[in-house]
């Protein structure tokens, strides 16, 4: 069970992962050492899994993004999942979900035009319902 020193910490690094054990522990505190303890025992027992960056999306050149509801017409999801699996460009996340749709896709793309481009291709495995993302 988590205390709520563990939840100050994974707080802390899910602001800024590449902070310093010594700026960490002052934040929640503890010395370096012990919060650097503190996080190896947190990895260890799985509740930290990995650690990532958010990279703005516009200055990659990928300032589209949208949420694609896919509604699958057959019971056999693999080329859907294949399609899926050679779009690594423009796909974020691809989520097994319940209710109307099977699929919720989360992705980014640079222009209208490959848009379009991915849908179409889509198209030949699901039906989709496209939302764009207009403000976060």
């Amino acid at each position: 069970m988590l205390d709520h020193t563990d939840l100050l910490i994974l707080e802390e690094l899910r602001k800024n992962s590449r902070i310093t054990m010594k700026e960490l522990g002052e934040k929640v505190h503890l010395t370096g050492q012990a919060a650097a303890a503190r996080v190896a025992k947190l990895e260890d027992n799985g509740v930290i899994k990995e650690y990532t960056i958010h990279a703005d999306c516009s200055k990659l050149g990928l300032g589209i993004h949208a949420f694609i509801n896919i509604m699958m017409e057959s019971a056999d999801h693999r080329p859907y999942i294949s399609f899926i699996h050679m779009q690594n460009p423009y796909v974020i996340n691809n989520y097994r979900i319940s209710g109307e749709s099977c699929y919720l896709l989360e992705c980014r793309f640079p222009s209208n035009e490959v848009l379009t481009q991915f849908l179409d291709s889509l198209h030949r495995y699901a039906n989709y319902k496209l939302s764009i993302v207009i403000t976060k």
